[in-house]
């Protein structure tokens, strides 16, 4: 008898609850964008156009579409609608509070090459600083390691700034290498030891992967200044499958690490650059890309004495593809300044589409995500961003940011503590506050 009842009652709970989500079914995953000004960053601007994205995909893009059934319908009012923005060179996730050791995990503690320190591997989809960035428009991030105490720093990856709980959208975006000295009375580092450990390691990287396994058999081991973990992290960039990122200022040191990979057929992506203008006919001719912040104009070392805000314009018209990188003094806490630094180039003479591309098409073709991101194509993530204004002037904001098709609150510590103390006369505070 109890187990009839028992088995009645569940019968009931499983119907009833049936009938319960039945009825509280969510509409279609569908959000229509209506009359926007749609800058598609890959098949020019639309005018008074709609973006259409449903089950996390942009379906279609172009004007007066249909909107599924139960679909989310928002007016831009003819507002700039643009790619979600990637800012390259961060340490979103991996850097909390920079003199914290325990929430800093930004370069290896160490002070030895390690090409092997992935930061894939210490992303926090819980910190505090990505909401800060994504209700900026920024929906992607190249998180990299910061300047290391020697010349192989660590393993990029490309992350969303999503709700989570899984972010990294790439992993080996490339190996970050230091070729800028330390500089000052106790330097460890300078050019030429640099260079020295730098050929040295990847020779030593090149043999080790032309024949691992027999390093990997008892005596197989040969004197190399590098650990075999470190090795195999530079396999794919002694092959060309991965980019070596390059943190290096002084032109002629360009100069160097462009010979260095084009005789040795490395895929690579210049960082920093502040003296690029002067060998950007080089650069292009390479083909190689350059991640710099263009606001750097005044110099803080001596390898950064021709830095000018004009690098960008000059980089540009000579046909350097090139991405920005936020404020390169706070990469974590500032990466809301991309916009600022995209719209600084702009007045100082590069072409404003070309600064948008900067921030968004770019950076996606140069570390390999540009098949699902980057421009408002049919088949893309919808990483979307309606703006109140021109994207790139820093009086204007987000007024909606759509991450793979996810509808992002615009909601971060800051804005919750701005809202808490803001009205302070207010009748019934909460309890702390009375």
């Amino acid at each position: 008898m109890r187990t009839s009842l028992i088995l009645a009652g569940v019968s009931a709970f499983a119907f009833a609850s049936a009938a319960l989500a039945q009825q509280a079914a969510p509409p279609p995953n569908a959000t229509l964008v209506r009359h926007g000004h749609v800058y598609t960053v890959g098949a020019g601007t639309l005018n008074d156009a709609d973006v259409l994205i449903e089950n996390g995909k942009i379906t279609a893009v172009g004007a007066n579409l249909t909107a599924p059934p139960g679909a989310k319908i928002i007016d831009a009012h003819g507002k700039p609608v643009t790619p979600g923005l990637m800012a390259s060179w961060t340490q979103l996730g991996i850097q909390e509070l920079q003199l914290v050791a325990e929430v800093n995990d930004s370069a290896p503690n160490q002070e030895q090459d390690s090409a092997a320190f992935d930061v894939a591997d210490a992303i926090n989809p819980a910190s505090s600083e990505i909401p800060v960035a994504r209700i900026a428009g920024i929906t992607r991030s190249l998180v990299a390691p910061v300047d290391c105490g020697d010349v192989f720093c660590g393993t990029a990856a490309v992350i969303d700034l999503g709700l989570g709980p899984n972010l990294v959208v790439k992993t080996k975006a490339g190996v970050m290498a230091v070729l800028e000295p330390n500089g000052g009375d106790g330097q460890k580092n300078a050019r030429p030891d640099i260079w020295t450990k730098f050929r040295e390691t990847l020779d030593d990287a090149r043999e080790y992967c032309a024949q691992r396994a027999g390093y990997h058999r008892p005596g197989g081991y040969r004197d190399q200044r590098s650990l075999r973990v470190d090795l195999d992290a530079l396999c794919p960039v002694t092959q060309g499958s991965e980019p070596l990122l390059v943190h290096v200022e002084r032109a002629s040191s360009i100069g160097q690490v462009l010979a260095y990979a084009q005789a040795n057929h490395i895929k690579l992506v210049l960082f920093g650059a502040s003296e690029a203008w002067r060998l950007a006919n080089d650069i292009a001719a390479a083909h190689v890309p350059v991640v710099f912040d263009n606001d750097v104009n005044l110099p803080t070392s001596f390898s950064q004495l021709g830095a000018t805000l004009k690098t960008a314009a000059r980089l540009d018209a000579a046909g350097v593809t090139i991405a920005f990188q936020p404020q390169y003094d706070g990469p974590a806490q500032y990466a809301r300044t991309l916009t600022q630094i995209a719209g600084n180039a702009v007045a100082n003479g590069m072409n404003w589409d070309h600064a948008l591309a900067a921030i968004t098409k770019n950076p996606a073709a140069v570390f390999g995500i540009a098949d699902s991101y980057g421009t408002l194509e049919p088949g893309k993530d919808a990483d979307v961003v309606v703006w109140d204004g021109d994207p790139l002037d820093v009086t204007s904001a987000p007024t909606a940011v759509f991450i793979k098709g996810a509808n992002i609150p615009l909601v971060s510590r800051q804005t919750r503590l701005r809202d808490r103390y803001r009205d302070l006369d207010k009748k019934n505070p909460p309890f702390a506050y009375r």
